[in-house]
């Protein structure tokens, strides 16, 4: 192919995939990161000396092309082999995962355990009328209790909105055989004979200076190859004329730059990548840009001595008196991202950007993540003796009941309007994805600026979540896709509505 003009927006996993897949064909790309590192969500953060990733990725996929082009990047001996243990923090007591007959029965004590196995039994009596919540459908199938205990605080903590507020669709898609509260009902009433018990991954491969040595890796690679990769580039407006994508304009350190495109790959948010076209869209494709939301994101990394941490490499917090919802140990994910004698570890906020978490000084979040690893006796007083503080915006897209018509109307628009611009990534596509998943369409739309006709937007959407595997021999599915819930229009106005009077009575 002769040189093309080939623009890429953001320089996470899917950007910097799609920019080393055509600077292998001999292209000579622009990738334009409004940030100052590369790597997105899969950015490995450093912080005088302590390394710490956003969230935690696993390099697992059942892709063989992503799983070649992870060790096409990285030489082997960048990678450990670490053992997957991760539990469920609940009422003071760490649960396993899968769990186990034994450990379930410990910690919730054989009259909590009768207790569960009698609302399952009641729930099965005389279920919930309404199933068409979250709530409803969980407890319809596993009962109240297993619901509180396993499900409704982490949700509600994840999504911020209440669980009996969440569409079911999320449920019956995600909580299939790979069920915590089947687990519980597994161990306490096992079936003969049973061999299709779905379990996790035991095991996975991670760089050991984090998934950042991935990207910025990816990006010299890219660089070596002509292509070019620049940061604090934010992408200002999105230029078509006659049908088709033909300049992008970026404000960079140099100021206002126009960058003419034959090609346009972007994965920054589909709602802003509409919105910056010029001309505008129709009013109606903004008003569907304008619907699209995210939940945000911060850690707080709070440095402690190796022996106060937990061995796992995270654990969820299934505690509603605590705002934390899922902890990382990073020693525990690599060795070299601590240093001798201590860990750090990542407490997981999920926010809305804007809230009184995510407006909190980093100081006073500090502060309250290390009240709460007290509170929760994960460690002991005065153990904390350094924090950091890191916040990612547009972490997770939020799945309300009009995103797929607000998806699909932006599609179908791009589409029509400057097909030679291919939308893909988590954000690009609005799709809650993992890393190889993202990875995976930017592959497919280079493959299309070749010539080829791949649906991008087909790529595994129904599949089973990619960690599970059967013990009985199948080997699943190959699947990569991810779901997460439906959250009525209504509930997450109201949510918006009490943040800013929140922010209000702050601010008096």
């Amino acid at each position: 192919m002769q040189q093309r003009d080939i623009v890429i927006i953001g320089a996470g996993p899917a950007g910097l995939t799609a920019a080393y897949q055509l600077v292998k064909r001999g292209q000579r790309p622009i990738v334009l990161e409004a940030d100052s590192v590369v790597g997105g969500i899969s950015r490995t953060v450093e912080r005088e000396g302590w390394r710490f990733d956003i969230g935690g990725h696993r390099f697992f996929t059942k892709v063989d092309e992503v799983e070649a082009l992870w060790r096409e990047i990285l030489p082997e001996e960048e990678f450990l082999t670490r053992p997957r243990m991760s539990r469920i923090y609940y009422s003071r007591k760490f649960f396993d995962y899968p769990l186990k007959a034994g450990n379930a029965l410990k910690n919730l004590g054989v009259l909590e355990a009768l207790r569960c196995v009698l609302s399952y039994v009641w729930a099965k009596v005389r279920p919930p009328k309404d199933q068409s919540t979250l709530e409803g459908w969980v407890a319809a199938r596993f009962g109240f209790r297993l619901y509180r205990i396993f499900f409704k605080t982490y949700t509600e903590k994840v999504w911020g909105v209440p669980a009996n507020e969440i569409q079911a669709d999320w449920a019956a898609q995600r909580i299939k055989s790979l069920s915590l509260g089947k687990a519980i009902v597994n161990a306490l009433m096992p079936k003969r004979g049973q061999t299709d018990i779905t379990s996790l991954i035991e095991e996975f491969r991670y760089p050991k200076h984090g998934p950042g040595m991935m990207w910025e890796r990816c990006r010299e690679l890219v660089e070596a190859g002509g292509g070019q990769v620049l940061l604090h580039s934010a992408v200002q407006e999105v230029h078509r004329e006659d049908g088709r994508v033909v300049a992008v304009t970026a404000s960079t350190p140099d100021g206002l730059v126009r960058f003419p495109c034959d090609d346009l790959v972007s994965t920054m948010p589909i709602g802003l990548l509409v919105k910056a076209m010029d001309p505008p869209a129709p009013v109606e494709v903004v008003e569907a840009a304008d619907s699209l939301t995210h939940r945000d994101f911060l850690t707080v990394a709070l440095v402690v001595p190796a022996e106060a941490a937990f061995p796992d490499n995270w654990i969820y917090v299934h505690a509603p008196d605590v705002r934390v919802g899922r902890i990382q140990n990073f020693g525990s994910w690599s060795p070299y991202m601590v240093k001798d004698g201590f860990t750090c570890l990542g407490l997981e906020y999920f926010v809305f950007e804007g809230d009184d978490l995510w407006t909190m000084s980093d100081e006073d979040l500090v502060k309250l993540g290390t009240q709460e690893l007290e509170q929760l006796q994960l460690i002991k007083p005065g153990s904390v003796s350094g924090g950091y503080v890191v916040r990612m915006p547009k972490a997770y897209p939020v799945y309300d009941e009009a995103y797929q018509a607000n998806v699909e109307a932006l599609r179908k628009w791009l589409s029509v309007e400057v097909p030679n611009c291919a939308p893909v990534g988590r954000n690009g596509m609005h799709r809650y994805n993992n890393q190889d998943h993202s990875m995976l369409t930017a592959m497919l739309a280079v493959e299309n600026i070749y010539g080829a006709d791949h649906d991008v937007w087909d790529v595994n959407v129904d599949d089973e979540y990619h960690e599970e595997r059967k013990d009985s021999g199948s080997s699943g599915t190959s699947g990569t896709g991810r779901d997460a819930p439906v959250v009525e229009r209504e509930v997450l106005e109201a949510a918006r509505e009490t943040r800013v009077r929140r922010r209000a009575g702050s601010a008096a």
